[in-house]
């Protein structure tokens, strides 16, 4: 198969669909890789790198789509991306269909085959390529917060860990997953005083086996996320239902109760967010403040750190990219119902329900989907 990997375009994006080690798995089962000149060098990684694990290096985004059958990205195509994309291409991507309409509208009239990474799932129910990301952004979300609650950057001056004399910050984290539990093992790492809020009393109970006494575990609902939000220092929202659009749980009400310079970091903002007054933000432009509120709605986050992002992710998508190229797209998902999850578009349908549910469109389960085209 023909493999081709474009240069990221989103805002300050610098991960890249294929690492060179990557490259050189594909390569050496007969594949063919095109990669995007530069496409690596956010990474550290030279076109050579990539030359010397065996990829074709093209001028262009346009050279890569017109040459391959199967297109590895990290991000959702960008409208010229989009633009780009035929009805024999397999596009295998983070897409989050669910709160972007024009992306869905052109995916569908592109006719390709789109396979979205944060829809695979995985034996326990659990969502194997969205992890690595969920686990750096999580990461990153008490850094992030940890700097927008400096004065400078329109917080109320509180350090994380606080010193001996002087309490620390408070930290909410709505929702113990992925995203919830890496960054916990960071807040706490701080010094910060944590609270984790989840509707699932076993994820709460082995978050409280695990960190025992320096997390406070409880159960959420209306009620005890607007009390434990009033006096929060950061609040993290990091709540996912796969494939479909966050629900809000801080509402522009809620506001109000909070104090100035406190901190919202939405890590669902992919999926549209789960506070009512997020929007997408950029590591260009990261913040805005609502009601003297600050937000950091970057959609984008572990683009900050490409490197361990890019090397995360490749280690995850690795398999299914080879099945992908092995035995095309019908049958490795025919032959994995993981991966068939993974399925959101195909040849003109919408084959994720949750998607087609939110965005108006027929609903055709992904089986049926592969069998009528």
């Amino acid at each position: 198969m023909r493999v081709g990997v474009p240069k990221e375009i989103k805002n300050n994006e610098f991960r890249v669909g294929l690492v060179p080690a990557s490259v050189r798995e594909l390569t050496s089962r007969g594949h063919e890789v095109f990669v995007e000149t530069n496409a690596g060098i956010g990474i550290g990684m030279s076109d050579d790198d990539y030359v010397a694990a065996g990829a074709q290096i093209l001028a262009d985004a346009t050279s890569v789509f017109d040459t391959a059958e199967m297109i590895v990205k990290v991000k959702e195509p960008q409208a010229a991306e989009r633009a780009m994309l035929r009805q024999d291409h397999l596009l295998f991507t983070y897409l989050h269909l669910a709160p972007d309409a024009p992306q869905t509208e052109d995916l569908v009239k592109s006719g390709a085959t789109c396979i979205a990474y944060e829809t695979v799932t995985a034996d326990n129910g659990s969502l194997p390529l969205l992890a690595p990301m969920s686990e750096v952004a999580g990461r990153l979300s008490i850094q992030a917060g940890a700097w927008c609650m400096e004065k400078a950057h329109g917080g109320s001056g509180i350090l994380m860990g606080g010193v001996p004399g002087v309490e620390p910050a408070k930290v909410v984290i709505i929702g113990g997953g992925v995203v919830g539990f890496n960054a916990a093992q960071m807040a706490v790492g701080m010094g910060a005083n944590v609270i984790i809020l989840d509707r699932d009393l076993d994820v709460l109970k082995q978050i409280d086996a695990i960190f025992d006494s320096r997390v406070q575990t409880v159960y959420s609902n209306t009620d005890s996320i607007e009390r434990h939000i009033m006096d929060a220092d950061l609040v993290i929202g990091g709540v996912l239902i796969p494939g479909a659009a966050a629900p809000k749980l801080v509402t522009r009400e809620n506001l109000s109760s909070m104090r100035d310079g406190a901190v919202l970091v939405d890590v669902a903002i992919d999926q549209g967010g789960c506070f009512e007054t997020s929007k997408a933000t950029t590591h260009q432009d990261p913040t805005y403040v609502v009601d003297g509120v600050v937000h950091y709605c970057v959609a984008n986050m572990p683009g900050a750190v490409p490197r361990t992002s890019t090397f995360a992710l490749n280690n995850a998508t690795l398999p299914f990219t080879l099945a992908l190229a092995d035995k095309g797209a019908k049958q490795a998902m025919l032959d994995n119902p993981h991966l068939l999850e993974g399925l959101n578009v195909h040849r003109g349908m919408v084959t994720y329900e949750d998607v087609a549910r939110d965005l108006g469109y027929d609903y055709v389960p992904a089986l049926e989907a592969l069998e009528v085209a």
